[in-house]
């Protein structure tokens, strides 16, 4: 995947357009935090290293024209009436970012793009999200809007909540977009404030080992919606004994014993986000104290309750986490992302990610019959112009 490639088929398919620029936006892996981003909560992604990458340029009229190479399709719409398109899917997250941009009072020219990415598709990485900061920064870029990066991030949100009807939370983008080389980010997701905050994994000799399980998450969008009313009926209860509450995100540890007396599936949905919460933040007190130990069985701990409390994993992640764990050198593991399929996360020792490897590769398959893909990650910088 090179800018030249893209530039080459820029020149090709739109041979009287401005001279492009070149923008790209990462994918990102959650390390810890899952399911908290919608209800107020703390998360703390990565960006990692595969990315989408955008060539464009003005074109002088009010279309816009899309290329993309990993689907050899063209899509084009008016800026004056965009509608959601049935036979490009892809193309629905730049549409919904121009109809947002639109919508926040801005004025777009027509432009001509070609772009193309590498992160993997329905594995929970977030090609979408990178699809939208992607787009987002090189539509702000190429028509002088000078929106800021946050103010872009919401955009891109909104995009996918109200353009595509994916209800997800700010994470995502936010990571996608904020991202620095070898830091994590946590992120308050009520407030948007957000630290960057060094892993310290390379210092200690350790990698990020991400396994695609190979499941693509088809229950994810009927489900996800799902848990997300669930969360919040459950802080309709709970606010019978905590009147000033908005979101689980103002319930803490210290009310478990509430949460616990809530109706079957409430307490327990409840009870994985507040505690969800809690490891975010003692988890970025363990890094911060270089105490990977801890920060590892905090992983651990999140898959436990993501399967059991929350009911979002699968046979597949569990037979990963479960071979992982088992590797001598392995701090922890866990899903990552929505869930139903996806992938893991997998704390371990870089002289032991070979032998991680090499019984994934053999144990995986053997029970699944899927041979699933395997990733070493660093954390990498965010989206960003290229010049």
């Amino acid at each position: 995947m090179h800018i030249e490639t893209l530039k080459a088929k820029y020149h090709e398919l739109f041979p009287s357009s401005a001279p492009p620029i070149c923008a790209a936006a990462p994918g990102r892996v959650n390390l810890l935090g899952e399911h908290t981003d919608y209800n107020d909560g703390f998360v703390f992604p990565m960006a990692i290293d595969p990315h989408i990458l955008y060539v464009g340029g003005g074109n002088g009229t009010s279309r816009v024209r899309l290329y993309s190479l990993d689907f050899s399709q063209l899509d084009e719409f008016e800026l004056g009436h965009i509608t959601f398109s049935h036979d490009h899917s892809w193309a629905n997250y730049i549409r919904g970012v121009c109809s947002q941009i639109l919508e926040a009072g801005h004025t777009l020219q027509g432009m001509d793009v070609v772009l193309q990415g590498n992160i993997p598709q329905g594995g929970g990485l977030s090609s979408s999200a990178a699809l939208e900061v992607g787009a987002a920064l090189l539509i702000n870029e190429l028509n002088g809007l000078g929106i800021d990066r946050v103010e872009l991030v919401k955009l891109s949100q909104r995009a996918e909540n109200e353009f595509v009807g994916v209800n997800c939370g700010i994470m995502d983008q936010f990571a996608s977009m904020m991202g620095r080389k070898d830091q994590a980010l946590f992120l308050d997701c009520r407030s948007l404030e957000y630290e960057l905050v060094p892993t310290g994994f390379e210092e200690m000799g350790l990698s990020a080992v991400v396994i695609n399980s190979g499941v693509k998450r088809g229950l994810v969008d009927s489900e996800y919606n799902k848990r997300r009313s669930q969360c919040e009926q459950a802080v309709e209860l709970l606010r019978n004994d905590l009147p000033g509450i908005k979101a689980l995100r103002d319930v803490s540890t210290e009310h478990l014993d509430l949460i616990n007396a809530l109706p079957g599936d409430l307490a327990k949905r409840a009870r994985h986000v507040v505690t969800e919460n809690q490891r975010v933040l003692d988890g970025i007190a363990a890094l911060k104290r270089g105490d990977l130990e801890v920060f590892g069985q905090l992983l651990n701990a999140s898959h436990d309750s993501l399967k059991d409390d929350y009911e979002v994993s699968c046979a597949e992640l569990d037979l990963l986490v479960e071979i992982c764990r088992k590797v001598p050198g392995t701090m922890g593991s866990r899903m990552t992302g929505a869930g139903f399929g996806g992938c893991t996360v997998t704390i371990v020792a870089q002289s032991q990610v070979e032998e991680l490897k090499e019984r994934v590769l053999k144990e995986y398959p053997a029970k699944t019959g899927i041979t699933p893909q395997i990733f070493v990650f660093t954390a990498s910088e965010g989206a960003r112009i290229i010049q």
